[in-house]
C-alpha cells in the first residue's frame, strides 16, 4: 500500500482490481476542507483513461507488474507471434493489445512483455529502434534551405517525417515514445 501523497507519473496502482498507470496528478489544498489528490489514470487492461480523486494520505494498493523477455517472431496479418526466451513457448497478441507498438516491431527483436497476475497487458519497447527506409521521394537540390521534411516508409510500414537528405536504404533511429525521427545511423 502506498499513500496518495506518494503518487508520481508512471507509477502503477490497483484500482478496483484493475492495474492503472498514473498519467497525471495534482495535489489540491482548498481554502476550506481537507486536501485531496486529483489524478488521471490509464487502465492497462482496457486502455481507458479515467479521472479519479483521492483523499489526502489515502492508502491505495500498488500493482505488481512483471516484465518477461520475449522475442517477436512474425505477424500473420492480425496476430503478432512471440516466443518466451526462457521456456520457448510461443503465443500471440492482437493489434488491440499492442497499440502503436506494431509500428516498431521487427522480426527477431527482443522486447519485454508486461504481465499482471499472469495476464499479458502490453509490451515494453526500447526507447529507440533502428528501421530501414523502404520508400521515400528523392530530395531535390535546393530544398534543404527551408529545412523541411518529407515522408519515408520504413521496413515495418510506419511512415515518419524525415529531412530531405534521407534516402531509400538508410537506417534511421526512431523514438518509440513519440514516433519521431531522431537521426540517420
Amino acid at each position: 500500500m502506498i499513500s496518495t501523497n506518494d503518487l508520481k507519473t508512471g507509477l502503477t496502482i490497483e484500482i478496483d482490481g484493475q492495474p492503472c498507470q498514473v498519467l497525471d496528478f495534482q495535489h489540491v489544498k482548498p481554502g476550506k476542507g481537507a486536501a485531496f489528490v486529483r489524478s488521471k489514470l490509464k487502465n492497462l487492461q482496457t486502455g481507458a483513461v479515467i479521472e479519479k480523486t483521492f483523499n489526502s494520505a489515502e492508502k491505495i494498493p500498488k500493482a505488481h507488474i512483471e516484465k518477461k523477455e520475449v522475442q517477436y517472431l512474425y505477424s500473420d496479418g492480425q496476430n503478432y507471434n512471440f516466443m518466451d526466451m526462457e521456456t520457448y513457448d510461443q503465443f500471440d497478441m492482437d493489434t488491440g493489445q499492442l497499440g502503436n507498438a506494431v509500428n516498431f516491431l521487427k522480426e527477431n527483436m527482443n522486447i519485454s512483455i508486461l504481465l499482471y497476475k499472469e495476464i499479458t497487458i502490453g509490451i515494453d519497447l526500447p526507447n529507440f529502434v533502428e528501421l530501414a527506409v523502404n520508400e521515400t521521394s528523392p530530395g531535390v537540390k535546393g530544398d534543404t534551405v527551408s529545412g523541411g521534411t518529407k515522408p519515408a516508409t520504413t521496413e515495418t510500414g510506419y511512415v515518419v517525417q524525415v529531412p530531405f537528405f534521407v534516402e531509400e536504404g538508410d537506417i534511421l533511429q526512431i523514438d518509440t515514445r513519440t514516433g519521431h525521427y531522431i537521426k540517420r545511423v
